[in-house]
């Protein structure tokens, strides 16, 4: 069964805030594949674990039907009251039991959240809803980040860092997928044609505010909260507090480039 994580109202709430869409280069990346196995054009895409629905509305733009799945009630509430768009349903279910017919899904996604499925199960689920000739794309951003600003981008890509590594220690095991780039993930997909793509670099817009609030989105942030309120909380206050000063900016709202590596699974069924 899906680990359980991004559960509750509140999470739900920052996840939808501060989690960003897959960036230029991983769209890109995806959409050259499906086109190249012909999975392009496709009547149904289903994108599984899409928590706040950031994918799934990249989705929507391309192809004609597509239902965003996830475990979270919560997070499929933000996703519908997000957005309102024609093509795009919303379910709540695990990943591992999908609520699709036999060999009836063209292209099954996943963004940043594979891990968190039990990988078996899952990928049994994959062989029997993609139909002969459909497609998977599973990714995730890694822990590579770093942040771009004026001639402090080496001191910023710092302070960010020491953060994510004092919230790390409070990371669920199953980060290892991720910390791994795929690997399991690629080995355990059961389609005889695929690949994995461990260096797509993207550049995200973002403010400082942002870049702070991706951090508290996190799952291990959100652990670290229910550990130690106060010492989570003093964390990201001080970490905004360096970049602002670093930058020699006081708003919050200044700009700062935020880039990011994905890593890409893909099969042809």
């Amino acid at each position: 069964m899906t680990t359980q994580m991004f559960e509750g109202r509140g999470h739900a709430a920052v996840y939808q805030k501060y989690r960003f869409a897959p960036g230029k280069e991983l769209q890109q990346t995806i959409l050259a594949y499906l086109q190249e196995k012909k999975a392009i054009p496709a009547e149904l895409v289903v994108d599984v674990g899409c928590g706040s629905g950031q994918g799934t509305r990249f989705l929507a733009e391309h192809f004609k039907k597509v239902v965003g799945t996830d475990i979270s009630e919560a997070q499929i509430q933000e996703a519908k009251d997000t957005s309102s768009i024609p093509n795009v349903s919303y379910l709540v279910c695990p990943a591992e039991e999908l609520p699709c017919q036999d060999a009836s899904v063209d292209v099954l996604a996943s963004f940043t959240a594979a891990h968190w499925f039990d990988i078996e199960k899952f990928m049994r689920e994959a062989q029997r809803v993609v139909r002969p000739g459909g497609c998977v794309a599973i990714s995730t951003y890694t822990v590579d980040m770093s942040l771009r600003y004026g001639d402090c981008s080496e001191k910023l890509t710092k302070i960010f860092r020491e953060c994510w590594d004092q919230i790390l220690k409070y990371a669920h095991n199953r980060l290892k997928f991720v910390l791994e780039n795929y690997k399991e993930i690629f080995e355990a997909l059961p389609f005889p044609d695929k690949k994995r793509i461990t260096d797509i670099y993207d550049k995200i817009p973002m403010t400082v505010e942002g870049v702070v609030g991706y951090l508290e989105s996190a799952s291990p942030y959100q652990t670290f909260m229910k550990n130690d309120p106060e010492a989570a909380k003093s964390l990201l206050q001080e970490t905004e507090k360096r970049m602002l000063e670093t930058m020699g900016v006081s708003s919050r709202e200044t700009p700062v480039e935020f880039w990011v590596r994905h890593v890409c699974v893909l099969g042809c069924k």
